[in-house]
């Protein structure tokens, strides 16, 4: 069984102290494949770092996160554009909207998500969304940045299914992670009336820990949590789970 965690921040400080360690555990729960988002140009180097280390387990993506869109975000995105044409990546994100943090930025947000997101259907990579409390926002960014070449993972969905059906009607899978497990996370609830081609699993570690660790350092194996979760919500097996949400990532990624 292969499991893919589409979305580990495993050069977070957070590992620091056991990285090696952490990745190794989740090696041995059978997640073999890590898909690395960016945030900002602070961690460009730990993320390069951690590929070197791992280079046949560490996939990295490049982009500017919307809450680390500053006043010096062009700065930024001129960093990101010089990563895209320098480096190997394989989407562009974590990009997006977010507006539970400070909403007197979202016309640069905007700005900075559209920006972005031309530049992955100029190089031809697949996008991974961020968006809290923004979904009409980021729907409108979509609608005018659609084509048929633009595709992704909307990334730690927690959206109701009208939703759920918008963004995958942008080329977007749906990335499920520890909120499927939480009591109040109500994506459970209709879930599993969205076909399985649509879904992929992260875990966003080291957040959004699943029950039962909800509140602590989540780590990458506690997608075991979320695949064990996805099993029971379409009445069948973690190992075909594991199996849908690696090939789905594949149809992303492209690797």
């Amino acid at each position: 069984m292969v499991i893919t965690d589409t979305h580990v921040h495993l050069y977070s400080e957070a590992f620091d102290e056991d990285r090696d360690e952490v990745i190794k555990q989740a090696v041995d729960a059978g997640v073999d494949r890590f898909f690395i988002p960016a945030i900002d140009s602070t961690y460009t180097q730990r993320m390069h770092d951690l590929k070197n280390s791992y280079p046949d387990k560490i996939f990295l993506m490049m982009g500017l996160h919307p809450t680390h869109v500053k006043e010096n975000y062009q700065d930024e995105l001129d960093h990101v554009y010089s990563q895209l044409k320098q480096n190997k990546f394989y989407a562009v994100g974590e990009i997006g909207i977010d507006l539970y943090w400070d909403k007197s930025t979202l016309g640069i947000q905007q700005e900075a998500f559209a920006q972005q997101i031309r530049w992955a259907k100029e190089v031809d990579l697949p996008i991974v969304i961020h968006c809290r409390d923004a979904f009409d926002e980021v729907f409108e960014v979509l609608e005018q940045e659609k084509h048929d070449r633009l595709r992704g993972i909307f990334h730690c969905f927690t959206g109701n299914k009208k939703q759920a059906v918008q963004a995958i009607s942008y080329g977007m899978k749906l990335g499920i992670g520890g909120v499927v497990t939480f009591k109040n996370g109500k994506i459970d609830q209709f879930l599993n009336e969205i076909d399985l081609k649509h879904i992929v699993a992260e875990t966003d570690a080291p957040y959004l820990a699943p029950t039962p660790y909800r509140g602590k350092r989540n780590d990458p194996k506690y997608i075991l949590n979320v695949i064990e979760k996805l099993a029971t919500l379409y009445q069948t097996t973690p190992a075909r789970i594991a199996t849908i949400t690696t090939a789905n990532s594949k149809e992303v990624f492209n690797v």
